[in-house]
């Protein structure tokens, strides 16, 4: 009997110090030497686009900039042109971005840009000018202890780079 609950206790000590030691290179993230990811929108892609609903794959490449892989447990995201709201939604797939390293991932969406069709048109017609765009969300890190980094990206396209001949 007390052979029993000293190897009982003595397991539930290892346990223990196993889960304390692996909570150690969790520790890099609540502290200051965690470098937020950069993550960055590389490519819309249009898969299809008829009157009522608007098909496309949002591409993001995450860059890790810290020592040790850092896993992704999913992704918030907005998208704006000229301040008309192309997208909005989160994925919940899980990857991990090797140290120093980076991951390209895919977003399927789906909207509906009906009721912006005369904003949509305006901005392209004059498809030479530049469009505004605005990427916001949140990227959620970490395994039990998670963390939310912020990204927001602001840049400019062209619709006549895209607009076949």
């Amino acid at each position: 009997m007390f052979s029993q609950a000293l190897t009982i206790r003595t397991l539930s000590l290892l346990m223990l110090f196993g889960l304390f030691s692996s909570i150690g290179g969790c520790s890099t993230w609540m502290s200051g030497g965690f470098k937020d990811p950069d993550v960055s929108l590389v490519k819309v892609e249009v898969i299809r686009a008829k009157l009522l609903e608007q098909q496309f794959v949002l591409r993001f490449r995450i860059d890790n900039p810290n020592s040790m892989s850092l896993p992704v447990r999913g992704l918030d995201y907005r998208v704006h042109l000229n301040e008309v709201k192309l997208a909005e939604g989160e994925t919940n797939t899980w990857f991990t971005v090797p140290a120093h390293g980076h991951h390209v991932f895919d977003v399927p969406v789906r909207t509906n840009l009906w009721r912006h069709l005369r904003q949509i048109v305006k901005l392209l017609e004059r498809p030479e000018e530049p469009i505004r765009y605005r990427l916001e969300g949140q990227v959620k890190t970490g395994l039990m202890f998670g963390r939310s980094v912020h990204m927001s990206r602001n840049g400019e396209i062209i619709p006549g780079d895209f607009i076949p001949e």
